[in-house]
């Protein structure tokens, strides 16, 4: 009996582990901090906040590819100081100043967990911060900077989309991979239909 909980007990710290380890690694990124101390401090308050506001457990899909994660953290990093890039000459260019809209971004998977990951990517690149997200209807609300037209409004809402699948393809499950595969030809369908569906 003794083995069997222990056993039980090992299964769900490796299980969780993957999710505590993206808690650390979201306080370093949001204190934009690489260091032993930031990661030490993570540690802290991941394990701070997982014990003491008593969260419902995660339920992770327990595949993890590594190729993928891999990919989207390289792409992630490009992303991160593209958009600095970009924001910082939206800002100083003399001439007009840089459209903003609110776009609404469908997700192809029902999952909490990746929809906050998916929120969380397009509220840490610059130019783009998470106003609302309906989980009902797996749609997330976007306040962009620089998107003035249907076609660059588009152009953020697909990103967002590619997003969803980079990180699904990193820690997704199989069933929702395979929704992401399914969903490339759909997209158009997709959004046509958060368009009939907003009031």
């Amino acid at each position: 009996m003794g083995t069997d909980v222990k056993r039980s007990a090992l299964t769900g710290i490796w299980r969780q582990l993957p999710f505590f380890l993206w808690l650390i690694a979201l306080w370093m990124l949001l204190w934009g901090q690489f260091t032993v101390l930031a990661f030490l401090t993570g540690t802290v308050v991941a394990v701070f906040v997982t014990s003491v506001f008593r969260l419902p457990p995660v339920e992770l899909s327990g595949r993890l590819n590594p190729w993928w994660l891999l990919v989207f953290l390289v792409q992630f990093l490009g992303a991160v100081v593209k958009g600095s890039l970009v924001v910082a000459w939206q800002v100083v260019r003399p001439g007009r100043q840089p459209g903003v809209s609110v776009v609404a971004v469908p997700l192809v998977t029902d999952d909490d967990l990746i929809m906050a990951h998916v929120g969380v990517t397009a509220s840490l690149i610059p130019g783009s911060l998470v106003l609302e997200t309906d989980r009902d209807r797996r749609i997330l609300y976007l306040h962009v900077l620089g998107a003035a037209t249907d076609a660059e409004v588009d152009a953020q809402r697909r990103m967002v989309q590619r997003w969803e699948a980079r990180i699904v393809r990193a820690v997704g499950s199989p069933a929702q991979l395979e929704a992401i595969r399914a969903s490339g030809a759909g997209g158009a369908e997709i959004r046509t239909r958060v368009k009939e569906e907003r009031p």
